[in-house]
C-alpha cells in the first residue's frame, strides 16, 4: 500500500473546529492591542480566529500564515483581503520573512505540528520588533493521550499494520521545556502554563468526523485513502471498548511572553 500527500479537508474543518475557536477567543484576550498594531497570524487556518483578530484590529494589519493550500484557499474565500488590513502567505513558519516588523505574534493550534521549536522560536523572535508580544496555544505534554493510545492499537491490526506507524504524529511539549525554548531564543516575561481542555461529542458520527478530518491526520497520512473511513470507525469502536468517552482529551499548552 502507498499512501498519497495528504492536505486538510479545510472546507470541513472551517464548520466543525468549534474548540478552536473558542480557544483562539481566549488567546486574544493574552494580546494586549490598541488597534492600530500589525500581528502575525502564525498559523491562520481557515481565518475563522483571523477575522476576531482584524476585528481587534480596525486600524491595524494581520499577516496570516499557514503551509496548507487548502486552508489557505478557504481563508481567502471567507475574509478576502480585509480591505487592505490583510496579507495572507503559504510559507512555513520555522522560515517565512514578512516585509516589516509585526508587533505582535498570535496563534492557536498550530506550533505542535512543527517539530523543529527552536526554529520555529527562533524565527518567531525575529519576526517581531523590540518589546514585541507572544501570545500563542497549542497541544501541550497529555494532548489527546488517550485518542493517540486507541489509534495506535488500531494501527497494529490488520489491514492497517500493512504500512509502518507513522514515524512522527504530534509535538506535545512541556510548559518547562518550551519556557527554557523561549528564553533561549530571546523572549522575557514568559509565562507557560498546561490546561485541560477536553472536547466532548454528542453522538458517534460527530465524534468520527471529528477525528477523521482534525486529529487523526498522521495516522492517516500514512495510509491510503480507500483505509481511512474504516480507520476511523476502528478507533471510534476502540473508544467504545473502553467506555464510549466519544470524548478528545485535549490539553493546551498556553504561553505569552515578550522579545
Amino acid at each position: 500500500m502507498t499512501a498519497p500527500r495528504r492536505d486538510w479537508d479545510a472546507r470541513t474543518y472551517n464548520r466543525i473546529a468549534d474548540p478552536h475557536l473558542d480557544w483562539g477567543a481566549a488567546v486574544l484576550e493574552r494580546l494586549a492591542l490598541g488597534g492600530a498594531e500589525t500581528v502575525l497570524d502564525a498559523g491562520c487556518g481557515t481565518g475563522r480566529v483571523t477575522r476576531l483578530l482584524l476585528e481587534r484590529l480596525p486600524r491595524g494589519r494581520v499577516y496570516g500564515v499557514d503551509r496548507s493550500p487548502a486552508m489557505l484557499t478557504v481563508a481567502r474565500e471567507e475574509l478576502g483581503d480585509a480591505g487592505g488590513r490583510l496579507t495572507l502567505v503559504e510559507a512555513d513558519l520555522t522560515r517565512v520573512q514578512l516585509p516589516e516588523p509585526v508587533d505582535g505574534v498570535f496563534s492557536n493550534a498550530t506550533f505542535h505540528w512543527i517539530f523543529d521549536q527552536d526554529a520555529l522560536f527562533h524565527n518567531l523572535a525575529a519576526l517581531l520588533r523590540p518589546r514585541g508580544r507572544l501570545a500563542a496555544q497549542c497541544g501541550g505534554a497529555g494532548n489527546i493521550a488517550e485518542v493517540v493510545r486507541h489509534a495506535r492499537a488500531v494501527m497494529s491490526r490488520a489491514p492497517f499494520n500493512a504500512v509502518p506507524p507513522p514515524h512522527q504524529t504530534y509535538h506535545f511539549a512541556t510548559a518547562e521545556e518550551t519556557e527554557t525554548r523561549l528564553r533561549a531564543t530571546g523572549f522575557s516575561e514568559i509565562e507557560t502554563w498546561l490546561e485541560p481542555q477536553p472536547a466532548h461529542f454528542p453522538e458517534t458520527a460527530a465524534f468520527a468526523q471529528y477525528l477523521h478530518t482534525v486529529v487523526l491526520g498522521p495516522f492517516l497520512g500514512v495510509l491510503p485513502e480507500e483505509f481511512h473511513t474504516a480507520f476511523v470507525d476502528a478507533v471510534v469502536a476502540e473508544d467504545a471498548r473502553h467506555g464510549a468517552t466519544l470524548t478528545v482529551d485535549y490539553v493546551r499548552l498556553n504561553m505569552v511572553a515578550r522579545r
